[in-house]
């Protein structure tokens, strides 16, 4: 069993990468005791996973601690909109208020085409500087009736293409088999596994 520093904590995101790597130790940003704001200003999901696990690696590596890190960074996309809110999704109305990020990508959205995805980049960082990137992505269409739980982001509007539901109305085991998060950390997990 390997030990990996998730560079998250996130809640929702920490419960999903430990259910779906169950096999691995996985420690947040709370348990190596990394408090440091970390300023995503990359314009792509990739540049973004790579500042946050480039610095989290920097930090280990002070307190002389031998962890790969994962990374990512994950946005909500939608097709008519040129891919927005993208990498601005969690503050796409203003700072990580989910009701009204919602509230904008509807009404940006209105008399236009609701195909969207989810779309997750997640890098596998080792001490050495060389790193695994995978993606995933899960397509569905923006509704305006918010249905489930309307506690993390996007989910309770995006209604999947697989599960004919939306995330927020999702279990976890079932959001688990469809989800972008999935969908990269499969690539990543074999990767782990082999190594």
């Amino acid at each position: 069993m390997k030990t990996i520093v998730l560079a998250s904590n996130n809640k929702h995101k920490v419960k999903e990468f430990k259910e779906i790597l169950e096999n691995q130790e996985i420690l947040t940003l709370d348990d190596i005791g990394f408090g440091t704001e970390i300023e995503e200003n990359g314009t792509t999901f990739l540049e973004n996973a790579l500042i946050k696990a480039r610095t989290v690696s920097a930090y280990l590596k002070e307190k002389n601690l031998d962890y790969d890190v994962l990374a990512d960074d994950s946005g909500i996309c939608a097709i008519a909109l040129n891919l927005e809110p993208g990498v601005y999704s969690a503050r796409y109305s203003g700072d990580h208020d989910f009701k009204s990020n919602r509230n904008k990508l509807v009404e940006n959205l209105k008399d236009k085409d609701k195909t969207a995805y989810f779309n997750c980049t997640l890098v596998l960082y080792h001490m050495d500087g060389t790193y695994k990137v995978s993606e995933g992505k899960t397509y569905g269409k923006i509704i305006e009736e918010e249905r489930g739980d309307k506690s993390f982001g996007y989910d309770c509007i995006f209604l999947s293409d697989e599960l004919k539901k939306t995330f927020g109305e999702a279990t976890s085991d079932e959001k688990n088999k469809v989800s972008h998060r999935y969908k990269a950390l499969k690539g990543i997990k074999e990767y782990i596994i082999k190594n």
